[in-house]
């Protein structure tokens, strides 16, 4: 490739002189004197005999014919000296540069066709199947008619606690409250924007929790028996013990034997250790409760069972 650039290199001159030279044969209006130098100048005059015959004393039709001659051999030296030059700059530029890609061969005939558009058929066909596949993830929503929240009708999840006369003795009328595992905490909760629906639900292991509006509003609060267990290899109807965060073990409540209690008036819940609730819920925009729990209840001892992940079910109240 180095020789090939060189020996192009060292003709650019000869090329440049043997067109000025073709030039001048084919057109008269040059002059002897211009014709000569031209031809001195060259560094490959001695190629072609003739042409260092040319002086001033040479007559004028002497030297036309004598420039018309070598005009001609000068053409057909240049032609195929220009050729050659061709021939050795396309080779050079041949060999620098990178090779087009083979052009890709077009892929044989076969049946795949056929098989695309079958597979598109399977899949537009499967299309419904798999909508009714995700239809049936999705949760299932069981709707729940509230029960008024009495002593008697309360009392597998707890008490309620209405107005007595002052003066009254303590009694199994009041609530039975048991905290003695933290400090006890009093306090008013401001809760906002709690429609009636709820798709989890929790309870506290070591608390007796107390709640109630402030001005008697209307509230709601779904609930499930307690199913806190003495053990861990302790099993009760079937199921299988989970442990909690705050490390005791129960059972996951029974979607089917979730309700909804509706609290009215001046009264307030009290929660067995261990009941599954989920509120408060309200109709209106915002409604203040007071709260009676442990300081540490929402931090060590809120364990909640999730219905929409688990069971696939999410609850709405009706009323």
């Amino acid at each position: 490739k180095d020789n090939g650039l060189a020996d192009f290199a060292k003709l650019l001159p000869a090329c440049r002189v043997m067109v000025a030279l073709v030039y001048s044969a084919a057109h008269s209006d040059w002059t002897r004197g211009q014709i000569t130098r031209e031809m001195h100048r060259s560094t490959h005059a001695a190629r072609w005999p003739g042409t260092s015959t040319l002086r001033r004393t040479t007559p004028h039709h002497t030297v036309h014919a004598s420039v018309s001659a070598t005009g001609k051999r000068l053409g057909m030296d240049a032609l195929g000296l220009l050729g050659r030059v061709c021939r050795l700059g396309h080779f050079c530029r041949r060999s620098t540069a990178t090779p087009p890609p083979p052009s890709p061969r077009p892929p044989p005939r076969s049946n795949s066709g056929r098989a695309v558009r079958a597979g598109a058929r399977a899949t537009s066909s499967s299309a419904p199947q798999a909508m009714g596949a995700k239809r049936e993830e999705e949760p299932r929503v069981v709707t729940l008619r509230p029960v008024e929240a009495t002593p008697e009708s309360f009392a597998p999840f707890g008490q309620v606690i209405a107005a007595s006369p002052d003066g009254d003795q303590f009694g199994p009328h009041d609530a039975q409250l048991d905290l003695s595992r933290g400090i006890p905490r009093f306090y008013i909760m401001r809760l906002e924007s709690r429609p009636l629906k709820f798709s989890s639900i929790t309870h506290h292991a070591s608390v007796t929790q107390c709640l109630g509006s402030i001005g008697g509003q209307d509230w709601y609060l779904g609930v499930a028996k307690p199913s806190i267990l003495d053990g861990a290899t302790e099993q009760s109807g079937g199921g299988t013990a989970v442990q909690s965060r705050a490390g005791h073990f129960y059972l996951p409540p029974d979607p089917s034997e979730v309700c909804v209690f509706r609290v009215s008036g001046p009264k307030f819940l009290k929660l067995h250790a261990g009941t599954w609730h989920a509120g408060p819920l309200f109709k209106a925009d915002a409604v203040d409760f007071y709260n009676l729990e442990l300081s540490n209840t929402n931090v060590v001892d809120h364990t909640t069972h999730y219905f929409k992940k688990q069971d696939g079910v999410t609850f709405v109240i009706e009323d």
